[in-house]
């Protein structure tokens, strides 16, 4: 099958990230601003994580065979569109009330419509060859992209504060954070654009397309082993990737960084992402990509001790610099490989669609619960010791994670 071009590839890593950047990336990046300006808790940030895990869970397997039907291309472009619109609402501060719907609506928009299309463009454009190059290139490259967004949020974050962060009012930073929201918005809107009108495969899609999905394709992805592991290590990843959310606060409450400081944290973690991707994609299928994704979570578990022993401190700053570059090391390579191993795994690609709503299904209901938990550790227990049972968290669950994931490697290592 002939491989798509590298532009397909270069606006699916647009894509692939920009859909998320109003629901998750700024709120990763600017977690003690977004606190602040919508007045909330960290127990209603997460709550509003969970509207949006809640509708998310059923719309990775309703969405899932829309994208065996479907050309990726179209579906990705409406979810891109359908997502900046709601970054107009977003911009105006609602009430919790009403960012809770807001982020169910997102829940719909970026995963019914856009996640099982955009898993399976990528397996189309990795081939027969090249899947743990086409996953890493797409998380490395989406990391680009939300570091570039990062930058671009604490530029105009900065550019439009009249005064120094810590002498502003809370008017003042709601204000510079809408031009960040608006200029968010406006620059997804356009690369929905591009997707629509220039991301085509070149192939002929009627080979990779089912007119219809019927209960005995459902019945034979179900009986395959590996795609009931990759729930299990999907789910645990995906824990340790929520919690990487707590960084920039942990900079700001246990390392003592202000507000703009800890957003550079964030930011720095968002850098580390295509760092971590991109080399992974380029060495990988020359390995076994099984493996690798198992040391991926070793690496997450590695993290979660350090970060539990108490020993990161305003003073050790070279060690929290460590730690956040062990913790991004470990949940970015698991993020970039764990849909890489689905051709190892034996799961058809005319069935992606079907097998990502289903593998989902399962693997993001952390979206659900991860964020309420960790708000509850941090509300309850202020400062150092709530952060360290949030990363008791992430040792727990990368342990369960590295089980399954070594049991994938050898039940498919031949």
């Amino acid at each position: 099958m002939k491989k798509p071009s590298w532009i397909y590839l270069l606006l699916l890593i647009l894509a692939g990230e920009a859909v998320f950047i109003l629901p998750f990336v700024l709120p990763r990046i600017f977690r003690p601003t977004v606190l602040e300006v919508f007045e909330l808790g960290n127990v209603e940030l997460g709550l509003c994580f969970s509207i949006y895990g809640l509708v998310a869970v059923p719309s990775y397997l309703l969405g899932g065979p829309l994208a065996d039907k479907f050309p990726p291309r179209k579906l990705i472009a409406i979810a891109l569109w359908m997502t900046a619109l709601g970054g107009v609402l977003f911009a105006t501060y609602p009430s919790f009330g009403t960012l809770q719907l807001l982020y169910g609506y997102w829940g719909f928009t970026t995963i019914f419509l856009f996640w099982a299309p955009m898993i399976k463009a990528t397996r189309v454009w990795g081939g027969d060859t090249s899947q743990g190059k086409a996953f890493g290139l797409l998380d490395g490259g989406r990391g680009l992209t939300g570091f570039l967004f990062g930058l671009l949020g604490v530029f105009i974050f900065s550019l439009f504060l009249k005064n120094d962060v810590s002498e502003s009012s809370l008017v003042e930073r709601q204000e510079a954070f809408t031009y960040v929201l608006y200029t968010s918005a406006i620059i997804i809107t356009l690369i929905g654009i591009l997707v629509w009108v220039f991301m085509k495969s070149g192939i002929d899609e009627r080979k990779i397309l089912l007119e219809r999905i019927t209960f005995v394709q459902i019945k034979e992805v179900l009986r395959l082993p590996s795609v009931w592991l990759l729930m299990v290590i999907i789910l645990c990843a995906y824990v340790g990737y929520k919690i990487t959310d707590v960084v920039s606060q942990f900079a700001n409450e246990v390392m003592l960084y202000n507000q703009v400081e800890s957003a550079q944290v964030g930011t720095f973690l968002q850098f580390l992402r295509p760092t971590t991707g991109i080399l992974v994609g380029l060495i990988v299928d020359r390995f076994k990509i099984t493996f690798w994704l198992f040391l991926s979570l070793v690496l997450c578990i590695v993290a979660g001790v350090l970060y539990t022993s108490g020993s990161i401190a305003p003073s050790t700053t070279i060690l929290f610099f460590m730690a956040v570059v062990i913790i991004a090391m470990g949940v970015y390579a698991a993020r970039a490989l764990y849909f890489g191993v689905m051709k190892e795994g034996r799961i058809p690609l005319v069935l992606t669609g079907t097998a990502v709503g289903l593998i989902s299904l399962v693997g993001y209901t952390p979206d659900i619960f991860a964020g309420p938990a960790y708000g509850y550790f941090l509300d309850t227990y202020p400062g150092e010791q709530g952060h360290r049972y949030v990363f008791w968290m992430l040792t727990g669950f990368s342990s369960i994670g590295a089980i399954a994931a070594f049991t994938y490697y050898r039940l498919y290592q031949k």
